[in-house]
């Protein structure tokens, strides 16, 4: 399997595309994430990849997988990327 893009290479890619130096696509990449960590709460979208959504989880049963005792896992906040419908056709390709 092939290596995940380091953030070094992808601002380089970005800088090539668009004429602008290495340094200022960092600057873009890093803004982007910012915006990111602020919006959250209220769902951020990046356009043709997905969408970071807040989720409250409900309280509920669970099970240690070592001992099989039963354990009460308390209701919490979870950050989840749901991935937009273009992203999942240009990976896997269009279902007929």
């Amino acid at each position: 399997m092939a290596k995940a893009l380091t953030k070094s290479q992808i601002a380089s890619e970005i800088a090539e595309k668009n004429g602008i130096t290495k340094k200022q696509a960092v600057e873009i990449l890093e803004y982007i994430a910012e915006l990111a960590y602020k919006n959250a709460k209220n769902s951020f979208t990046l356009p043709g990849l997905g969408k970071l959504v807040l989720v409250n989880r409900k309280a509920r049963i669970g099970r240690n997988p070592a001992t099989g005792e039963t354990i009460k896992i308390a209701a919490k906040k979870v950050v989840k990327f749901r991935v937009a419908k273009a992203a999942k056709d240009a990976i896997l390709g269009v279902k007929k």
